[in-house]
């Protein structure tokens, strides 16, 4: 199990993790929290309805990984010269990336706290055991965690992966290829386990 997530009875999965893998998921996880940001102030009133008229922004971030993880509609204002599909665009985002920023820092959220429950056992390391609704949460962190990282290390098809692999050891950017693949392996086995 060491390495990698198995199925449960439940329709749950379970994988080993060591202190170091427990640290450095819950590290990628609170980063990736603080870049997405902080969720909206809560309002005094207690309209549930009132979330429904909060706008968004209209433009896509700056940063890449943001605009990665939170792409825009209809291929992007630098894909499409047309006003009309850029206000669309404008528009759809508006309305749907305060709900998509808030999920992805949920999933990230979920990550941290269920590894913050772990227990570890004798050699230091513990079993991680998901229940159906976690694994989603899981899986959505981990795509996101994968995909900021493979932004930052300007991946763009699977075979930069094997290139990136072949780095030196000196290259500054090995640790977070590591990262890269093993969150891959990790999300890689937790959908077989789920699908199994």
């Amino acid at each position: 199990m060491a390495g990698h997530f198995e199925p449960l009875p439940d329709g749950g999965a379970a994988v080993a993790l060591d202190e170091v893998e427990i640290s450095i998921l819950r590290s990628l996880a609170v980063q990736l929290m603080e870049l997405i940001g902080p969720g909206e102030e809560s309002d005094e009133t207690d309209d549930p309805l009132a979330s429904i008229f909060n706008d968004g922004p209209s433009e896509p971030p700056a940063d890449p990984v943001l605009a990665r993880l939170f792409p825009d509609a209809y291929g992007g204002p630098d894909l499409v010269p047309d006003d009309d599909v850029r206000a669309a665009a404008a528009e759809f985002r508006r309305y749907t990336e305060n709900d998509l920023r808030a999920r992805k820092r949920e999933d990230a959220l979920a990550l941290v706290r269920a590894l913050d429950a772990l227990s570890p056992g004798l050699d230091q390391g513990a079993v991680l055991r998901l229940k159906p609704d976690e694994c989603r949460r899981w899986l959505g962190a981990l795509n996101d965690l994968r995909l900021a990282i493979g932004t930052r290390l300007e991946v763009t098809d699977e075979e930069d992966g094997g290139e990136l692999l072949r780095l030196p050891d000196t290259d500054p950017r090995k640790p977070m290829v590591m990262a890269y693949l093993w969150l891959g392996g990790l999300q890689e086995t937790l959908v077989e386990s789920l699908m199994g």
